[in-house]
């Protein structure tokens, strides 16, 4: 339980440094705007509820999937098409940042030696 706390506490710590990046908060809104649409579009178009519609989007942008749900329109089909694509790539684009803000954070905090404070420390003991 204890290894779990640590880990989220690294995870919000992490988020908490890549909100501070524009690159970030780019992708954090394209991905809140993929998420709004593909749950609007499965609502109207495949007939979903909404909380089923959001868990098929955010399933689908995580790369998990989701086993029972495959659109059944042809429209529908198009559209997820497209979806997984576009949304791959820039869930995968935040995804990046975030774990740079992880990287970072631990760096501030100290639990990371950068590259240039090992160089360092090889250097004084020549």
């Amino acid at each position: 339980m204890i290894s779990f706390v640590l880990t989220l506490k690294r995870l919000l710590t992490g988020l908490f440094h890549a909100f501070k990046l524009k690159n970030f908060q780019v992708f954090f809104v394209l991905i809140v705007l993929l998420l709004v649409s593909g749950t609007i579009f499965y609502t109207t178009e495949e007939n979903l509820a909404v909380i089923d519609a959001l868990y098929f989007c955010i399933t689908t942008l995580s790369t998990v999937g989701h086993p029972d749900f495959m659109p059944k329109t042809g429209l529908g089909k198009i559209f997820t098409m497209i979806y997984i694509v576009v949304g791959t790539g820039v869930f995968m684009g935040m995804l990046s940042y975030v774990a740079y803000g992880v990287v970072q954070s631990n760096q501030k905090d100290g639990d990371i030696d950068t590259e240039r404070d090992r160089f360092k420390k090889k250097a004084k003991h020549k």
